[in-house]
C-alpha cells in the first residue's frame, strides 16, 4: 500500500489559483496614478511579464523598498475590481480531487488574506486549512517556514504550486518541492532558469504529480 509522502499541497494565490491579472493590472495602474508613478499599458503585458520584478518597479520608477507601504492602497483598488475575478480552468475540479484524496491545501500568498478569504467564500471553496499572507512580496519563505513548524511537517510533507519566479526561489531556501504554473505572471523561459522541479500547463497535471510521490 502506497503511503502519502506529500501531506498539504501550498498554493500561491494571485495567478496560481485565481484568474487575476487584469484585476492586478487595475489596481497597479490606480496605485500609479495616484503617487505619479509611470503607467502601464495591457498591450505590453507579455514584455512585462518576462521581467524580473526589480525590472517592472524601475520600468514604473518607484524603488523596491517602497513596494510594502504601497501594499494597502494595492489591496483596496484590488478589491474594488474583485467581483469579475474568477478561478483558473481546472482549478476547481483540482482542488475538490486533492481534498478528496486527502490531501490537506493552504494558501500562501502576498495579496491581503481579507480578500483571499472573501474570494474563497464567494466561490465556495471551502477545501482550504489555512491562508497565510505577508505584506512584504519577498518573505514568502519565511511565511512557509512557519506553516511547516506550525503543522509540524518537515519540508518533504509538502509541494508548494505557484507562478512566479519568486515562489521558486523561496522553496528552494526552505528545500520545499514547487509545481511552477505556466499560466500565470512570469514568462516560462524565467521560470527554466530558475529551475524549478515541476513545470506544468495544465491544472490536472498537478494531481499527477502529487500522486506520483507518493512512495
Amino acid at each position: 500500500m502506497k503511503v502519502k509522502n506529500i501531506k498539504f499541497v501550498i498554493f500561491d494565490f494571485d495567478g496560481t489559483l485565481a484568474d487575476s491579472g487584469r484585476i492586478a493590472f487595475n489596481a497597479i495602474n490606480k496605485v500609479s496614478k495616484k503617487h505619479g508613478f509611470t503607467e502601464l499599458d495591457w498591450h505590453e503585458v507579455d514584455r512585462l511579464r518576462s521581467m524580473s520584478g526589480k525590472e517592472r518597479s524601475k520600468h514604473m520608477g518607484v524603488s523596491m523598498l517602497r513596494t510594502p507601504f504601497l501594499a494597502p492602497e494595492f489591496y483596496k483598488f484590488y478589491k474594488e475590481e474583485m467581483k469579475d475575478m474568477n478561478l483558473n480552468k481546472g482549478i476547481e475540479d483540482l482542488l475538490v480531487m486533492l481534498h478528496e484524496s486527502g490531501y490537506g491545501l493552504a494558501v500562501i500568498s502576498s495579496n491581503s488574506e481579507n480578500n483571499i478569504r472573501e474570494f474563497l467564500n464567494r466561490k465556495n471553496i471551502s477545501a482550504f486549512n489555512d491562508v497565510l499572507c505577508s505584506r512584504h512580496i519577498h518573505s514568502k519563505d519565511r511565511i512557509i517556514k512557519r506553516f511547516l513548524k506550525r503543522k509540524n511537517l518537515l519540508p518533504s510533507e509538502v509541494i508548494y504550486v505557484g507562478d512566479e519566479t519568486r515562489d521558486i526561489e523561496a522553496c528552494k531556501k526552505v528545500g520545499v518541492k514547487i509545481i511552477w504554473v505556466d499560466w500565470g505572471l512570469d514568462v516560462k523561459a524565467a521560470a527554466v532558469q530558475s529551475e524549478p522541479d515541476f513545470i506544468v500547463s495544465d491544472a490536472k497535471e498537478i494531481y499527477s504529480i502529487v500522486r506520483s510521490l507518493e512512495v
